[in-house]
């Protein structure tokens, strides 16, 4: 996916398969303190929210959310697109039987994380997901954007990263179990519009970097350099 055509980066194998197999041993075990995610809910997103819930002070979730930062931090094409200043602490959901929906809603500007205990304004959202896509039918991440609806069902391991002032939805799970992890970014670079032209120049200077020697690449750098510099400017005077 681009990010720059459709606002959703695809984050491939975020998680590697011995980290999958651990959190996945912790969200199936038969003892996994589920609880009713309408409990974290706001007072507008719970007529909307029909899940469950991993208990946040839970040895499992603590776990869990320990895995999914230390994949997050060295993830270079999240820290590129994200250039992330603060993460909500990821917070991790089930999706099956009578509790298999969430409808469309817009996350709060601004939410309280607990570990750490902080607020983080919500400029990006990301799901990774812990199910494999056999397991369940139903169940996509339904963003509805500028760019159309645009659904989305990835492998386990994977994760997508797409504006926090989306209109999203999980449709029902009508088999099997949905699980996945979700949690909001805070960027450096508050636009979405700076951080998609940060990304773009990062992306293109990858892609020089493979094809040319550093030496050659000393002009563009420097020219790279400067409008980053007018890019980050223009952000903390605004």
């Amino acid at each position: 996916m681009c990010f720059f055509d459709t606002m959703l980066l695809h984050l491939k194998n975020l998680l590697t398969e011995a980290e999958l197999a651990q959190g996945r041993a912790l969200l199936l075990a038969d003892d996994a303190p589920w609880i009713d995610g309408r409990r974290s809910a706001g007072e507008q997103a719970v007529q909307q929210k029909n899940n469950q819930q991993l208990a946040q002070d839970s040895a499992s979730a603590a776990a869990l959310r320990a895995l999914v930062l230390g994949a997050l931090r060295r993830d270079p094409l999240l820290f590129s697109a994200a250039l992330p200043k603060k993460i909500f602490n990821p917070l991790f959901n089930r999706y099956s039987g009578e509790s298999n929906h969430y409808g469309a809603h817009v996350d709060g500007a601004v939410l309280h994380s607990r570990a750490p205990d902080q607020w983080v304004r919500t400029d990006l959202s990301c799901t990774v997901f812990f199910s494999r896509p056999d397991e369940y039918d139903g169940g996509e991440l339904r963003i509805h954007d500028t760019y159309g609806d645009q659904r989305v069902k990835l492998p386990a391991g994977d994760a997508v990263l797409y504006p926090g002032t989306s209109v999203h939805e999980v449709l029902p799970v009508t088999r099997g179990a949905r699980i996945a992890s979700f949690f909001w970014i805070e960027s450096m670079v508050r636009s979405g519009e700076q951080r998609a032209l940060l990304f773009e120049m990062d992306m293109a200077l990858l892609a020089l970097r493979q094809q040319h020697d550093e030496v050659f690449l000393l002009p563009f750098l420097r020219c790279l350099l400067f409008s980053v510099i007018s890019v980050y400017q223009s952000h903390i005077h605004h």
